[in-house]
């Protein structure tokens, strides 16, 4: 087994062998600019004398290795990124001393020169498994130990880890900054964050004590830091989670890093939050952006209790984690800050995500088999973060919130700092409520793919309701009928609004229920079932409640049922149940007056990809024009300064095709042309460069004009897309040499330019890449998995669907020898590229 790889089993066998005690970690960042050194004095016991395990360090080049006071040879006892361990005691003591090369994958320790000042940067990212990038380890989340980091940097950086630190000067402009020694962690959720952040600090005061906090950025995006708005939905936050878990925050101080090239979206390290630091926003944004935000902050913070105090025993229980995160931050939103509409946004984009997810040929249980790391970092999914949150929020509305919270604080007392299965958890969820969770368990987490509902109506002569049957479905390779409790909605029209006249909460169970209680009742203009959106299921509307949305969605009065009926008409274009000429006029007719921005952000995308990708060749142009000019018409309407203006402007730019829409925004780029309310200031001029250069009107040199405005790293990665995505073979041939040839490029830029790669419209110029892209995907993963999945994903032949190459890439999966993973994102991809096709064939 590769040592960049580990399985379940062989974890299992080093953690019932070890119990480690602490880790000693020096590191010097005086050492170059390619290079850092690191030494490890590792504490461990052995439970049997004489055994022989191993240690985990990736691309080291050691220098020493000493075991109990005996050096190793390191060319005889380190390969394959393993240290061999042989002849162990009951107590022993692993020092090892090495340089390891810095980062720009953004795995491991990742350094950072702003182009707008060339100062430097660093930062660590190692979940699933790459502390081992920079101090040797013993990878595995229920080997958990103390930490104590002493850190050598120039003075005059700032230096931050999980703990407090005191600073020594030595003298020559380096300083030595020297960690409290941590509580007991995983090695994923260690962090190291050095360079010349400048800091913003504050504190919480709450009942179980201070908190000191701080905000770390860089100094060329100091202007742009709303410190106050984070601070304040940081302080939000740990009020709601420490009265709600009757418990402190168990890690001293909280630091929030926004740091640049950063892969993910966040990462909880204790006490040491790192984000990407687009959440710093130098330009416009809408509300949704802010609500993102916030999201994410009290996500990463529910980790410091679950996930980061008490962990999962192995990677099994991800979605646990992951989902109990995702729950409890629009849980927070919704009770502690301004966004109290948390749950609709967590309907109208992530349960998407995950419905989505759950209906790809991947699809897999939410307790996913992760048997080895390959596996682990396929699952950071849809599946993993949303369904299962879905999950959580039906489990906590039928346990009932105060017995889930009661579960959860035994749970967080009982195992503090120590590792749990997904049954320690239901033990004391069990406790507290009463119930038996075994069934729940086995139907909702052991299982795949997504039920679908739908009602089967009869009425009499006067619209009353002689039968009202709710019918539940599966498909044939995934065919549970899980039960769900769901309410059913019943609107009628009044005085220009949808209003609901009555609601029924009831549960489901097998192919079909009846619901008595509805017998009788007028036939509304609108049935909505999952009606407060309590279950996770696709929903089907009747055919009256289909022309009542069709004729109107816009008069569905609360944003929630608004959101469910949205979700609804896309699922049945995506399932090409609905044409999508039908969903664009949709969205043309209901989006100017959607008062949930998350919501506006995701149909104008979602229009734009059924105008796209679904609509029928033989009147795609026709379509596409009619979605060009709508979109002009409602930003012509929009109120000046809103963020409709400003969400529908960039779907106008997105959409831009014609000689008039290009005209229009080369007018607001040179001021030529104003629009009442729109500042164009910098992100929204890249997005009309972006535009423009996907029209072929915008030229290199149009480009880097733009460019020589905004020299930034952000500019230059808006800059490489923009090249990217201009419609011609040179452009399409230096991206993919940028992106699959080169090794030279860091991990954002590569992103933007593949992000820009695959274009509708621009089919013959792609038509060359559908071989070279699957002859790519044989070997891809050799280039490490970040890089391999970022290629497979985002130059997936996908843009301009077409049967010839479906047959190319069915052909492919029937003959390729490639891994695992690598064939999991190319079947999905061919899901899209088939789903595509059908959505066609049902607009025609």
């Amino acid at each position: 087994m590769p040592g960049t790889n580990l399985t379940r089993e062989e974890a299992k066998t080093r953690s019932t062998l070890l119990d480690v005690a602490t880790y000693d970690i020096e590191i010097d960042l005086t050492a170059g600019d390619e290079r850092f050194g690191t030494r490890t004095v590792l504490s461990f016991s052995c439970s049997a004398a004489g055994a022989t395990t191993f240690a985990d360090f990736v691309e080291a080049d050691i220098s020493q290795i000493t075991l109990n006071g005996h050096p190793l040879d390191p060319a005889d006892v380190y390969a394959d990124d393993r240290i061999t361990l042989d002849d162990l005691q009951t107590d022993n003591e692993l020092v090892v001393v090495a340089t390891c090369p810095y980062s720009h994958s953004g795995e491991g320790l990742h350094r950072f020169v702003d182009p707008v000042d060339d100062r430097v940067y660093l930062y660590t990212q190692f979940e699933v498994p790459d502390a081992r990038r920079v101090f040797t380890t013993f990878e595995q989340p229920d080997l958990k130990a103390t930490f104590a980091f002493s850190i050598t940097a120039p003075t005059g950086w700032e230096v931050v880890s999980n703990s407090e630190a005191k600073t020594q000067d030595t003298g020559d402009g380096v300083s030595v900054w020297s960690f409290e020694r941590t509580q007991r962690m995983s090695t994923y959720i260690t962090a190291i964050i050095a360079g010349e952040y400048d800091v913003v600090r504050d504190s919480y005061r709450g009942a179980y004590g201070e908190i000191p906090l701080g905000l770390l950025v860089r100094k060329s995006l100091l202007e742009h830091l709303d410190a106050d708005e984070i601070f304040e939905v940081t302080k939000q936050g740990f009020a709601f989670f420490e009265g709600a878990f009757e418990m402190g925050y168990p890690f001293g101080k909280y630091d929030q890093a926004f740091v640049p090239e950063y892969n993910m979206g966040a990462m909880e390290n204790a006490g040491a939050v790192t984000f990407r630091d687009e959440y710093v926003f130098r330009s416009r944004q809408t509300r949704s952006a802010y609500e993102g935000r916030a999201n994410t902050i009290l996500h990463e913070m529910a980790h410091m209790w679950f996930g980061d105090l008490v962990t999962m025993r192995w990677w099994d229980d991800l979605w646990l984690n992951e989902s109990f995160a995702e729950w409890a931050a629009s849980h927070a939103s919704a009770k502690a800050t301004k966004y109290v509409e948390s749950w609709t946004a967590f309907a109208n984009a992530r349960k998407g995500w995950a419905y989505r997810q759950d209906q790809l040929p991947s699809t897999h249980p939410i307790a996913a088999d992760n048997y080895d790391l390959h596996a682990v970092e396929a699952n950071f999914d849809g599946i993993t973060y949303a369904k299962g949150a879905s999950t959580l929020k039906q489990l906590v509305a039928w346990v009932g919130e105060d017995d889930f919270l009661a579960g959860l604080r035994t749970y967080f007392d009982k195992y503090a700092y120590g590792n749990t299965e997904l049954a320690d958890l239901l033990a004391e969820l069990e406790a507290a409520s009463g119930r038996d969770l075994s069934a729940w368990s086995t139907e909702w987490l052991q299982t795949s793919g997504v039920n679908t509902l739908r009602a089967r109506l009869e009425t009499d002569d006067a619209g009353a309701f002689t039968s009202f049957v709710v019918e539940q479905s599966a498909i044939k390779a995934f065919p549970t009928l899980r039960r769900h409790r769901i309410a059913i909605g019943l609107y009628d029209r009044d005085a220009g609004a949808l209003v609901r006249r009555q609601r029924v909460e009831t549960d489901i169970e097998g192919a079909e229920t009846v619901i008595d209680e509805l017998v009788g009742a007028t036939r509304p203009d609108l049935v909505l079932l999952n009606d407060d959106d309590l279950t996770y299921a696709k929903i089907r509307l009747d055919e009256r409640s289909l022309a009542t949305l069709v004729d109107g969605i816009a008069s569905v009065t609360e944003s929630l049922p608004r959101a469910l009926c949205w979700g609804a008409a896309w699922d049945m274009t995506r399932d090409a149940e609905m044409s999508a000429t039908v969903f664009a006029d949709l969205v043309l007719g209901g989006v100017a007056t959607e008062s949930e921005l998350t919501a506006v952000g995701t149909l104008l995308g979602q229009g734009r990809n059924a105008v796209a990708l679904y609509a029928a060749p033989d009147h795609r142009d026709a379509l596409r024009a009619r979605w060009e000019q709508g979109l002009r018409e409602l930003v012509g309407a929009a109120e000046p300064g809103s963020d409709h203006q400003l969400a529908l402007v960039r779907a106008y730019a997105a959409a831009a095709h014609s000689d008039e829409a290009a005209a229009y925004l080369r007018g607001l780029l040179d001021a030529s042309i104003t629009l009442d309310g729109l500042s164009v200031d910098i992100d929204l001029r890249w997005t009309f460069v972006t535009s423009l250069a996907r029209q072929g009107v915008f030229t290199e040199d149009d480009i880097d004009a733009e460019l020589s405005r905004d020299a930034t790293i952000a500019g230059q990665e808006h800059a490489a897309g923009a090249r990217a995505i201009q419609p011609s073979p040179a452009a399409k041939e230096a991206a993919w040499d940028a992106v699959v040839v080169r090794d030279d490029l860091a991990n954002e830029t590569q992103r933007s330019i593949a992000e820009a790669f695959q274009v509708s419209g621009q089919g013959d110029m792609l038509e060359p890449f559908v071989d070279r892209y699957l002859q790519t995907a044989e070997t891809v993963m050799e280039k490490g998995v970040w890089r391999a999945s970022v290629i497979l994903q985002t130059l997936f032949p996908r843009a301009n669907p077409a049967q010839a190459t479906l047959d190319r890439v069915d052909a492919w999966l029937a003959e390729t020898q490639a891994d695992a993973a690598t064939k999991r994102y190319v079947l999905e991809g061919r899901d899209d590229l088939a789903r595509a096709l059908r959505a066609q064939a049902r607009d025609s």
